[in-house]
């Protein structure tokens, strides 16, 4: 056992331990962002205002947060869905989920290939984009996986759009340990 009395000297030691056994790493995700859903591509624009839309239906009488999702499916069907709380919280399910599960059940052959989410507050659209929930972003990486091709993720606000190719952009480690 060796014992420094000088600390600059055993910090130095104890650092160099640290880098043999330690490695530090980086994650990088790339996205697109738009100043607003107008300058999105035809198909994403519609899909994007399709959500708008579903934030309409949202019954979101505790939080005033009234979320809309809709999906595109690999038939051309469009889905949508909104967060519906509940006063046992947490009874409610987010916009994503509902559109999600219900896709599912309904197309069980049909993949979903993107999804588009926006949220409103006192009536009007957020400027910024709402971004799904980490049971949300799992439940996105399983529809992925399900179908083996990348599902596209649209989060839509009024000053800023951002689009993402796959899930691993917006859930980097994708809880899939039971594979």
């Amino acid at each position: 056992m060796l014992i420094f009395t000088d600390k600059t000297m055993f910090h130095e030691i104890s650092r160099i331990s640290i880098r043999s056994i330690m490695t530090l790493k980086e994650i990088n995700i790339r996205y697109k962002e738009y100043g607003s859903m107008a300058e999105l591509p035809e198909d994403d624009r519609i899909l994007a205002q399709e959500a708008v839309k579903a934030t309409g239906s949202s019954y979101s009488p505790y939080s005033g947060f009234h979320v809309g999702a809709a999906l595109r499916l690999s038939n051309g069907e469009i889905i949508r869905g909104s967060n519906q709380e509940n006063i046992a919280y947490p009874s409610g399910l987010c916009a994503e989920r509902t559109a999600m599960f219900y896709a599912s059940a309904t197309y069980p052959d049909s993949d979903i290939t993107a999804i588009a989410i926006a949220a409103s507050q006192n009536g009007e659209i957020c400027r910024k984009p709402a971004t799904p929930c980490g049971a949300c972003r799992q439940v996105m990486a399983e529809y992925q996986t399900r179908a083996g091709k990348d599902l596209k993720i649209i989060l839509a606000g009024t000053e800023q759009v951002m689009v993402f190719d796959k899930v691993e952009d917006i859930l980097p480690f994708i809880f899939d340990s039971l594979k």
